[in-house]
C-alpha cells in the first residue's frame, strides 16, 4: 500500500482550509484517510503561526513507514526543519512564453525598421523634400475648410428638429 502525505481540500467556495493527512494513494483527494497529522490556512498572512499546524511526532513516524510527502507538504517540511532540503532545478522558470518572445521580435523587428528609415530619408536629395513639404501645405488648408463645413451641419440639424415638432 503506497501511503502519502498530502493535502485533503476542506471550507466552503472561494475559502479553502486544508487538513494534513496521511492517505493511501490510491484514494481521492479529500476522500478517505487513516490519519490527520494537521491543518493548512492560505488565507492567514504567511508570517502566522496558525497558517501550517503540524503535528511532527506523527508525521515522523509516517515518513518512517516510507510515506511519501507531496511536494507541497514536503517545502511545509523544509520549512519547519523536519527533512533536509532538496536541490530544484527548473531552467525554464525565468524564461519567457511564447507571446512575449513573440512581442520582443516584434519591437525589435520595428526598431530595426526605424533605424533604416532615417537613413533612406537622408539619402535622397533636398529638392524632392521642399515639393513634399509644399504639396503637404495645401492639404493641410483643405482640411481647415471642411471643419466650419461640418460645423454648419451640426447647427442646420437642431432646426430641422424643431419644424418636425
Amino acid at each position: 500500500m503506497a501511503m502519502k502525505i498530502r493535502l485533503a481540500r476542506g471550507g466552503s467556495k472561494k475559502r479553502p482550509f486544508y487538513r494534513i493527512v496521511a492517505a493511501d494513494s490510491r484514494m481521492p483527494r479529500d476522500g478517505r484517510f487513516i490519519e490527520k497529522l494537521g491543518t493548512y490556512n492560505p488565507l492567514l498572512p504567511k508570517d502566522s503561526e496558525e497558517r501550517v499546524t503540524m503535528n511532527m511526532d506523527r508525521i515522523n513516524y509516517w515518513l518512517g513507514e516510507g510515506a511519501q510527502p507531496t511536494d507541497r507538504i514536503s517545502r511545509m517540511l523544509e520549512a519547519a526543519g523536519a527533512i533536509e532540503k532538496k536541490d530544484r532545478n527548473n531552467p525554464k522558470k525565468a524564461e519567457p512564453g511564447q507571446k512575449a518572445k513573440d512581442r520582443a521580435q516584434e519591437k525589435a523587428d520595428k526598431l530595426a525598421a526605424a533605424e533604416e528609415a532615417p537613413a533612406v530619408e537622408a539619402a535622397v536629395e533636398e529638392a524632392p523634400a521642399v515639393e513634399a513639404a509644399a504639396e503637404e501645405a495645401p492639404a493641410a488648408e483643405a482640411a481647415v475648410e471642411e471643419a466650419p463645413a461640418a460645423e454648419a451641419a451640426v447647427e442646420e440639424a437642431p432646426a430641422v428638429e424643431a419644424e418636425k415638432k
